[in-house]
């Protein structure tokens, strides 16, 4: 079964629709690419899907240690480079508000480092990842 459906708009402007859900969003070109950066690029998606997944499975993780990551929030950076223009670095700073044990960190920071995204992700993509814990 596919997974989305992606609509060209004109004007270097893409709708993305998730097939089961019937969510949407849109995506620009950036404005150092001829776009108008109204949206989230193309490739802002891909390093911010980064950050979503490494959230989701420590979330994952945290629902079996009885950790409430709540409120937790990922500050995604993404760099490009040029010829051929493609994401060169990701960092990513995790900000979490509940206080976590020592143990329960390296639990979690593992599971966010073994993330679908961040294995599917090119070796030749920096990926600069901090956990600031409370």
């Amino acid at each position: 079964m596919s997974t989305s459906i992606v609509t060209y708009l004109g004007a270097l402007r893409t709708k993305c629709v998730h097939i089961k859900s019937s969510n949407s969003f849109i995506t620009d070109a950036p404005v150092d690419n001829n776009g108008k950066g109204e949206a989230f690029s193309p490739t802002d998606t891909v390093a911010t899907a980064l950050a979503s997944c490494m959230m989701t499975i420590m979330g994952i993780k945290a629902n079996d240690l009885d950790v409430d990551l709540t409120d937790t929030t990922a500050t995604v950076t993404k760099i490009m480079d040029t010829n051929p223009r493609r994401i060169s670095e990701i960092k990513v700073i995790f900000d979490f508000p509940s206080v976590v044990g020592p143990k329960h960190r390296k639990i979690l920071e593992n599971a966010a480092l073994t993330c679908p995204v961040y294995y599917s992700l090119h070796p030749d993509i920096k990926k600069d990842i901090q956990f600031n814990w409370r």
